[in-house]
């Protein structure tokens, strides 16, 4: 936490969360990788300050290893006079326990401030905060030395760390309060020197019997700052430093950048240091953005989930607390969505697959660990009371009959396409792998991608998920053909569950123009996505051998009838297009608006590079009055009824996840495939991809983030920011990688 002390108004927005609301000129991680180091920069304006905070972890024995991070500042403007408040907390919930070790004193603590702790999990550890050798303090203070470190520890319930926040004004304003009523104090001082005043009360607030777990330390400085924080592993036979620190985080640095060209050869491409730069931000705060969460959903479970839904209100009934769960999972907007979700997860891991292999591995399984006995895996997952206090109530509750799209099969693809291509790579012998498992980053990357034996463990391990996932959106989100007198050639046929009048959030396409609400209804997106999810466990039961021939068969046959029904039913000869289908007069009618939902067959390789429909659907991107921007494919047609109509999330807006999805078609199944659109669909591609490059990486540089979507008129960002979720595929966009 930190603010701006040489102001009352700096107190008034000191800075915790992420927020959007807080006028901060540029954010994120420079430079992540995704395991033993990160650099982060902070443009805090309004504050005057420049906030860097670096990471180093050094693994090790059994405990884990050390870590080390460094926190330094620097005026924005040098002619206005800067004094900056940081503080750094730290909370043990559970087993365990921490205390200061560092002499207590009422004036503060002097560096390096000492804590012992233990965990089960930690073991014995030590931590330091260490100022750097040339920081300047402001002099003045109540009864405090600046120059040293405050603090307070106290007891927090269990659960409550989170909170801290709240918790640390609470004993600031007190102390404030106290030091205003001392000889000598006043409120306008307090006004133009907030620092002597809004400091720790340097005690410990425990009960009788109780020990703190919770325990903050305050810093001030004038102008430039450092200070380092460093925990020590007792078990670790060298420990971490300052000056270690300082040359690890050159080190690292380096490596970064050189595993960073290996990886993506932006620089090969021809792209500017610049762009690089702004890639390198792309990744690292997807990887970032990661996040390890615990705790109880809201779910409505009333609704059997086999029963079709005949209500168009997603309201709840019976909402419940479920047991806690555990995942670990990257996030869309680390400010405005902070938490998984299951529609953006897939896109996710396609970057973070293609830079660390077994990082994705291991965020996948956690999803596929998700599903449950009846199949079912919640859409978005708010778990805990920190993440629910992130949504508003409304929009808490899960319901165990909605689905949402299946993305997960998109990375998972791209794991086998990477595995097919690391066939002729030597593999490790089992005793290199564990030698090399606590402290090798190159090995734990790839071990299975190296190795085929793991590989073939890991798709054994979620494939019996993935099948139970695959038969729940078959028996709950099946479409009626006969109960509306539809005889297309077989059964496949699919219908989005919680739908209302206006909205398909079930969907991801929210509300993207669909028919009239009704059990009469085919959605030709989920078809889409079950014909592709068939395709992909065909291909996993194929490489997991002839016990799997009966499922290999099963899914041959079925797919082979997804898409025959999925023209049966979903092309309008008239419309020349791909639609929905939905009920007038209680008779089935094709749904048409030109947009996103329009590309799904051809997005995702559904489509022969010889299919006639192909042209139909490139005509339809290239028109400027359909869905042809300078800045990215429009989500809807600029010519329907429906473009830029209501909230507008969906109805005209530029998303880069369905523009990515488009351009790894064109690249995987069309340009580069003999047909009769070969030469067009490298066209298009070409112009496509440089558009969407050049608008994301301007109001990367005027703004300082990446955006939830863009706007189609002008290509401005809009919505939440940094949206550094789907949007960072644009770097795999630069790189060509997919």
């Amino acid at each position: 936490m930190w603010f701006d002390a040489s102001q009352f108004q700096g107190f008034q927005h000191i800075r915790h969360a992420c927020d959007q609301g807080d006028g901060i000129e540029g954010y994120g991680y420079q430079k992540h990788d995704g395991r033993e180091y990160a650099s982060q920069e902070i443009k805090d304006k309004p504050s005057n300050i420049k906030l860097q905070t670096e990471f180093i972890k050094v693994p090790g024995e059994e405990n884990g290893g050390d870590w080390g991070v460094r926190i330094s500042g620097t005026p924005m403007n040098d002619f206005a006079d800067s004094l900056t408040s940081v503080m750094f907390y730290i909370g043990i919930e559970g087993q365990g326990g921490v205390d200061i070790m560092s002499k207590l004193s009422r004036k503060g603590l002097e560096s390096p401030v000492k804590l012992e702790g233990d965990t089960p999990e930690l073991g014995d550890f030590e931590i330091q905060i260490v100022d750097g050798p040339l920081n300047v303090y402001p002099k003045e203070g109540i009864n405090r030395d600046h120059s040293r470190t405050q603090w307070w520890g106290a007891e927090v319930p269990e659960g409550n760390v989170w909170k801290a926040k709240d918790i640390v004004l609470q004993n600031i304003v007190h102390e404030a309060r106290s030091r205003l009523g001392e000889e000598g104090g006043s409120q306008e001082e307090a006004m133009v020197k907030p620092y002597k005043y809004f400091s720790l009360s340097n005690s410990l607030s425990e009960s009788e019997g109780g020990t703190a777990n919770f325990y903050v330390f305050q810093k001030s400085f004038k102008g430039d700052f450092q200070f380092d924080v460093l925990f020590r592993s007792q078990s670790s036979e060298e420990p971490i430093t300052s000056e270690f620190l300082s040359s690890e985080l050159i080190k690292k640095e380096n490596e970064f950048n050189t595993r960073f060209e290996n990886t993506f050869h932006l620089k090969q491409k021809g792209f500017s240091s610049s762009e690089v730069e702004f890639a390198q931000y792309l990744l690292s705060n997807m990887l970032g953005g990661i996040g390890y969460f615990h705790g109880s959903s809201v779910i409505d479970r009333s609704h059997p989930p086999m029963q079709d839904e005949e209500s168009f209100k997603d309201e709840p009934i019976q909402p419940e607390l479920s047991p806690p769960q555990t995942l670990f999972t990257a996030t869309p907007s680390r400010p405005f969505f902070p938490r998984g979700f299951y529609w953006d997860e897939g896109f996710h891991q396609l970057l973070i697959g293609e830079w660390d292999n077994d990082l994705s591995l291991d965020i996948i399984k956690h999803w596929t660990d998700m599903i449950d006995e009846n199949g079912w895996v919640a859409r978005e997952q708010i778990l805990g009371e920190e993440a629910r206090s992130k949504v508003p109530s409304e929009f808490q509750t899960q319901f165990h009959h909605y689905a949402n799209p299946p993305t997960l099969y998109l990375s998972i693809k791209r794991y086998i396409d990477r595995l097919e291509k690391h066939t002729e790579s030597a593999f490790l012998d089992q005793t290199q792998m564990k030698m090399g498992a606590l402290d090798d980053s190159d090995i734990l990357r790839n071990l299975h991608l190296q190795d085929p034996n793991l590989a073939n463990e890991w798709l054994k391990s979620i494939y019996p998920k993935l099948r139970q996932n695959w038969h729940w959106f078959r028996a709950t989100q099946f479409g009626h053909l006969k109960r509306f007198n539809r005889h297309p050639p077989n059964k496949e046929a699919y219908r989005w569950r919680g739908r209302t009048p206006n909205h398909t959030l079930t969907s991801g396409l929210d509300d993207y123009p669909r028919g009239e609400p009704s059990v009469g209804e085919l959605h030709m997106d989920l078809h889409s996505w079950m014909a592709f999810a068939t395709g992909l466990l065909k291909d996993i039961s194929h490489k997991l051998g002839p016990d799997y021939a009966d499922d290999m068969e099963e899914y041959t046959r079925i797919q082979d009838d997804m898409l025959i029904n999925l023209d049966a039913l979903h092309w309008s000869e008239k419309e020349n297009m791909y639609c929905d289908q939905a009920l007038e007069d209680n008779k089935p009618v094709h749904i048409c608006h030109k947009g996103y939902l329009s590309l799904f067959p051809m997005n995702l390789g559904l489509l022969p590079a010889d299919s006639p429909k192909l042209g139909a659907i490139f005509d339809m991107i290239e028109n400027e009055d359909e869905l042809w921007s300078p800045y990215g494919l429009r989500s809807l047609s600029a010519s329907d009824e429906f473009f830029g109509a209501g909230e507008n999330y969906w109805r005209g807006p530029i998303w880069i996840n369905i523009n990515y999805l488009t351009l790894q078609s064109l690249y995987k199944n069309y340009m580069n495939v003999n047909g009769p659109y070969q030469e067009r669909a490298k066209e298009i591609y070409t112009k496509l991809r440089n558009n969407v490059i050049r608008n994301v990486y301007k109001n990367y540089k005027k703004t300082g983030y990446v955006w939830e979507q863009y706007s189609e008129n002008d290509g401005k960002g809009l919505k939440s920011h940094p949206f550094t979720g789907w949007t960072s595929l644009v770097l795999l966009i630069m790189a060509e990688e997919y």
